[in-house]
């Protein structure tokens, strides 16, 4: 109410609010790192390594040997320690690096352990319930959990999937544990598949193994003398180990004797002596062996025993083994005085590839893809970087069994080698790839952005008077989103109209008993594009007419 005379100004309102659309492609990752705190949000590899440390070192052992023609050193053998099939202990550095050269951006990564411990499915559980709290984070993927046990990992797919289907804002990037699709369909459920992907086979990377020269191992018949000696005794295993100098002869003496006389062990000029074991059986031989590690290894001249087992069965052995003499250094002392060596072995090791399940790989597809074209286009028929081989090829037939299961409908997407266009993705189906609504990723994607994006921006309209004028704007709001959709070419029709439609009112969406209990219904329905995942070409003959 105006009281004092004067000129006022009144600042009038005509614009209709909008829709801010949501992000779609920003990962988080769940895995086991260095160190750092349980949850950050990281932009690139550098921000990830200041935050959450580097990759686990692997440990090589490299055997060489001498050309005899030449005398120049060559190398016969590479092994690597906590390394399955190609795959290091830990692998959420690695997966991290290959998002980033795929085209990921930002994304969060939640630590589900150090690498003091394997990863355990306890750190899992957390880590999920962490992530639920948060709202940005729009694609899930479980890295290094596909080191657990298969039921253990299957749970955990369960459990993301539940999350996605809770929320409704996210989706969740699976792999395919070991290749084994069967184990992966048996174990993950019914229950929210529309809101998951899965990608087959494991890739072979162009990336390789982080390690310290210090801890590869360069055995050659020279040098420091390193010998083993092991034998496995009814479920019982004794290693001994050696090392000294060349002219000292390394010999593991194990002596048996009467059942009265007691379990001792002896080291003297060069040999370790174990006294009466013929008599006692694994478990106690075992607990003897342990017992005189803990007193005297320490003191041992150069040995170190092993011990492991479940404690059965008998113990026989014999009277004296001699252990074989094998030298060895580290790459570090090889690069002053042995160059040739050292450079030899280092290009040995960056032939040492490290091979990834995909999920992370994909993650990054998805965020390029996004950014490029849009979440209404597949991330499929697209080229991986960084990327040498599937550890598997894939045909046709086998690729029909993964796209389509009849029985359940759990679709598997493959990423395959094609002669002159290299690695593809070739798949875009999600679990539920029986059902006619939710079948595709692009489609389920889409409607989580239409659906965030609106809800996040009609959350002006709560305690509003719920008449004709709120319900125009809302209407008038989420109209023109979906015109701007259509016109980027994310909804199928020739006319807007046939693309989507808005419907909010009294006897359109709502029953007076709505209003009177605060409801507001708005009703939206959209034409979402689907990938043309199949393109038939028919031919036929043409009769000649002239």
């Amino acid at each position: 109410m105006y009281k004092t005379p004067g000129v006022y100004i009144e600042e009038i309102s005509k614009f209709p609010p909008s829709v801010a659309e949501v992000s779609t492609a920003i990962p988080a990752f769940i895995g086991c790192t260095e160190k750092g705190p349980d949850f950050a949000r990281i932009t690139t590899m550098l921000d990830f390594e200041r935050t959450f440390g580097g990759a686990k070192p692997t440990a090589f052992k490299v055997q060489t040997s001498k050309d005899e023609e030449s005398g120049l050193p060559i190398v016969d053998q590479v092994d690597a320690s906590d390394v399955t099939k190609g795959q290091p202990e830990f692998l959420l550095y690695y997966c991290m690096q290959h998002f980033f050269m795929n085209g990921g951006a930002a994304c969060y990564v939640i630590s589900a352990g150090d690498y003091s411990a394997a990863p355990k499915k306890e750190g899992f559980e957390k880590a999920l319930s962490l992530l639920e709290k948060e709202d940005e984070p729009t694609l899930i993927v479980l890295t290094d959990a596909v080191k657990l046990a298969p039921a253990d990992y299957h749970a955990l797919c369960q459990q993301s999937l539940g999350q996605c289907r809770k929320l409704q804002d996210r989706f969740a990037i699976f792999d395919v544990k070991d290749g084994d699709t069967k184990a992966f369909r048996d174990g993950v459920g019914t229950n929210g598949l529309m809101y998951g992907a899965a990608y087959y086979p494991y890739l072979r990377t162009s990336l390789n193994f982080h390690y310290r020269e210090s801890d590869v191992q360069v055995l050659s018949a020279d040098d420091d003398a390193v010998a083993s000696w092991a034998r496995d005794f009814g479920g019982n295993t004794i290693v001994v180990r050696f090392s000294g100098t060349a002219d000292t002869p390394p010999k593991v003496r194990l002596i048996g004797g009467t059942a009265s006389d007691p379990l001792d062990f002896e080291v003297a000029a060069g040999q370790l002596t174990a006294r009466n074991v013929n008599e006692k059986t694994g478990t106690e031989t075992v607990a003897a062996w342990a017992a005189w590690i803990a007193a005297a290894t320490n003191d041992a001249g150069g040995f170190t025993v092993e011990v492991s087992g479940d404690g059965s069965g008998i113990v026989q052995l014999s009277s004296s083994v001699e252990l074989e003499k094998q030298g060895t250094n580290s790459l570090d002392n090889l690069k002053d005085d042995q160059t040739a060596l050292y450079n030899l072995v280092k290009e040995y090791l960056t032939r040492e590839r490290v091979v990834l399940p995909p999920s992370a790989t994909m993650a990054g597809i998805y965020a390029q893809v996004d950014r490029q074209r849009g979440v209404w286009k597949a991330p499929a028929n697209v080229s991986l970087s960084a990327v040498i081989e599937p550890v598997s090829k894939t045909t046709d037939e086998a690729q029909a069994a993964l796209n389509v299961d009849p029985t359940a409908g759990k679709s598997i997407n493959a990423i395959r080698s094609f002669t002159g266009k290299g690695m593809l993705v070739w798949g875009a189906r999600t679990l539920a790839g029986n059902d006619n609504e939710w079948r595709y990723v692009p489609v389920r994607r889409l409607f989580i952005l239409i659906e965030e994006s609106i809800q996040k921006s009609t959350a002006f309209a709560v305690f509003e008077p719920n008449d004709a004028t709120t319900w125009l704007k809302v209407k008038g709001m989420i109209e023109s989103y979906l015109y701007g959709l259509w016109e980027r070419g994310a909804l199928a029709g020739s006319t807007s109209e046939a693309a989507y439609y808005v419907s909010v009112g009294l006897g359109k969406t709502m029953t007076p008993q709505d209003i009177l209990e605060g409801r507001m219904i708005v009703e939206v329905g959209v034409a979402a594009v689907r990938p043309a995942e199949f393109i038939i070409l028919r031919f036929s003959h043409k009769l000649q007419t002239a």
